[in-house]
């Protein structure tokens, strides 16, 4: 028996003599868990990452900006004489037609004044033709009638022409009220909330109106930009006319296109802003006046920009920097000068070739002369730029 074996079978013998109790001692040679082999990190293994391609493409550069559409022409459509509404000829929300009738006002006194005006001249004209009479008479007495009496029918004849003058633009004038007792659309757009009904009294000097039109074919956004991108703006505007792009609010889905039309003649000192306006077409009516949206001015396009995805560009102490792959899969860290971004990618104005991999996602985990194992990113969004 070996000296182990001995020594354990004297403990175990003791221990039972002096209580009961046991002892068991394991043989330290025979301890599965000491001698089960562990998994070990193999120091060598590359470093998952996920990579992306330096891309050359044409690089829009967008001003983006938050807008609200207007009408192109917006009218409060009032009366302009005194009287009882007759008749409510349009349909809320309806697309109302330039000339089309919106309200009927009782006609019966303005007619009255009209014909009042044609009786006036009527008489006027039957005084002038005896007053021409006279004075036929007159002159052909000769010697047999005096000077004077012949100048003051002349005088007469004058002034009896001038009256007719005057009634026919009373007529006129009478005409004018009769043709405001019909309220048409003096553009066409849609009709807002009728105002007034059906035997309201109505006149001239309420503030308050019918009927509101807006023209919404075409419609405009009025935006704001900042004064330092003003130069910029006027300068792309006399080369060509820029395109504006009218998106939600959110900035996720595209409403419709159009293009820049004004911009203000001055600054606002109180915010640093210039108002720009634009118009679309808005066929569809998609935009609708006091909608709130995102516009996107595009003011030129960089032929040939080196682009990455934003993620690419990580920020040191030093300044921005990223890791490029290498042809023997290891990173190397690369400062590089970032322009302008929007919508997930990147200009670089320095420090990155078209062509090179760069580390998209897993810098974390990575540091210059790692081994890494690149796994391509997916399809990337088309290339923009934001001027800030």
């Amino acid at each position: 028996m070996s000296k182990t074996k001995t020594l354990v079978t004297s403990i175990v013998l003791f221990g039972m003599a002096a209580g009961g109790y046991a002892w068991h001692v394991r043989p330290q040679g025979n301890n599965p868990s000491t001698n089960s082999s562990q998994p070990t990190k193999d120091a060598t293994a590359p470093t998952p990452v996920t990579s992306a391609t330096v891309r050359s493409a044409d690089f829009p550069i967008y001003l983006n900006s938050l807008g609200t559409v207007q009408g192109l022409n917006t009218v409060v459509v009032r009366t302009r004489v005194d009287g009882q509404v007759d008749k409510i000829t349009f349909t809320e929300g309806q697309l109302v037609h330039e000339g089309d009738i919106l309200a009927q006002i009782d006609p019966r006194p303005f007619q009255a004044v009209v014909d009042q005006a044609n009786a006036k001249r009527a008489q006027d004209a039957a005084n002038l033709a005896n007053a021409n009479l006279d004075l036929q008479r007159y002159t052909k007495l000769g010697d047999f009638a005096t000077r004077q009496q012949t100048d003051t029918q002349r005088s007469t004849v004058a002034q009896i022409t001038a009256q007719i003058a005057a009634d026919e633009a009373a007529i006129f004038n009478a005409k004018t009220q009769l043709d405001y007792a019909t309220v048409r659309a003096p553009i066409t757009g849609i009709a807002g909330l009728r105002q007034v009904d059906k035997g309201n009294i109505v006149n001239s000097s309420t503030q308050t109106g019918i009927v509101t039109i807006s023209q919404i074919e075409p419609i405009a956004v009025v935006f704001t930009a900042p004064e330092a991108q003003l130069s910029e703006i006027n300068e792309a505007a006399r080369l060509s006319k820029l395109k504006v792009t009218a998106l939600t609010s959110d900035g996720r889905k595209t409403l419709a296109e159009g293009s820049l039309a004004v911009v203000n003649n001055q600054v606002d000192t109180s915010s640093g802003t210039v108002r720009l306006k634009a118009v679309f077409d808005n066929k569809d009516h998609t935009l609708w006046p006091g909608l709130s949206i995102t516009t996107r001015l595009l003011i030129t396009t960089l032929n040939n920009a080196t682009v990455v995805p934003d993620d690419v560009v990580q920020h040191g102490v030093d300044g921005l920097y990223a890791f490029v792959v290498a042809a023997d899969n290891k990173a190397e860290q690369r400062k590089i000068k970032a322009g302008r971004s929007i919508d997930g990618q990147t200009i670089v104005e320095d420090g990155l070739q078209p062509g090179e991999r760069v580390i998209q996602s897993g810098q974390y985990k990575v540091k210059p002369g790692t081994i890494v194992s690149a796994t391509v990113a997916q399809s990337e969004p088309a290339a923009a730029t934001s001027a800030k």
